[in-house]
Formats: structure tokens, C-alpha cells, sequence
């Protein structure tokens, strides 16, 4: 499976994981100020880390021409990116800066949707 696209998927997601690890470690430094680090930002971010390790295995599976792992990658990643609208959207529910860095996470995986569901991504 030859396509233009995914290697740039990789890197998009290789970015989310770093971003998703750096947001685990400064919610670990932040932990003792309840206004920061909240039970919602402890129970997020892990699980915001989880995915972008599930989704860059997929996205360098896909790359490797493994076609179902493309089709996890475009269900997975849209899935991820409608919870991330999610935070976003929901007023109070996360600290500001939580939803900032979720924002910016929301950008590069929506790059990995519209990229993984081009015409020509999907019939590669």
C-alpha cells in the first residue's frame, strides 16, 4: 500500500504522544494544586496518553501497509478527536489549561482524520 499521506500521519501522532507525555508529567509536578490538577485532568490525561500510543502503533502499522490498521486508525482517531471537541466544549468541567492543551492536541489529530479519510488514502 503506497500512500503520501502517512508518513506524515506518523508524525502528527508522534507529536500528540509527546505533547499527551509532557501533559502526564506536568499534571505530576502540578499535583498539589486542586485548582490545577483536578480527578477529571488525573483520569484524562493518562487515558489522552493511552490513545495517542494506540493510534501512532496503528498509524506505523498502516504505514508498513497493514490495511486493517488503517481502518483502526481513521475509527480510532475520530473517535479520540470527537472526546477531545468534547473537553473542549464543556464549560467547567476541566481547568482552562487542560483545555488549551487539549485544543492543540485536537488540531493535530484532526489533520490525522482528514488525511486518513482522503479518497485517495481510503482506496490505497
Amino acid at each position: 500500500m503506497r500512500n503520501d499521506h502517512l508518513p506524515t500521519v506518523v508524525k502528527l501522532l508522534s507529536a500528540f504522544l509527546v505533547i499527551s507525555v509532557a501533559t502526564v508529567v506536568a499534571v505530576v509536578f502540578m499535583r498539589h494544586d486542586p485548582d490545577l490538577v483536578t480527578t477529571a485532568v488525573w483520569i484524562r490525561t493518562p487515558l489522552v496518553a493511552t490513545s495517542a500510543v494506540v493510534l501512532l502503533v496503528f498509524a506505523r502499522r498502516a504505514a508498513a501497509g497493514h490495511r486493517p490498521s488503517l481502518r483502526r486508525l481513521r475509527i480510532v482517531s475520530a473517535v479520540v478527536l470527537a472526546a477531545i471537541v468534547a473537553v473542549v466544549a464543556w464549560p467547567g468541567a476541566f481547568p482552562a489549561w487542560l483545555r488549551v492543551e487539549q485544543a492543540v492536541c485536537g488540531l493535530f489529530l484532526l489533520s490525522v482524520v482528514v488525511r486518513t479519510n482522503l479518497r485517495k488514502v481510503k482506496s490505497s
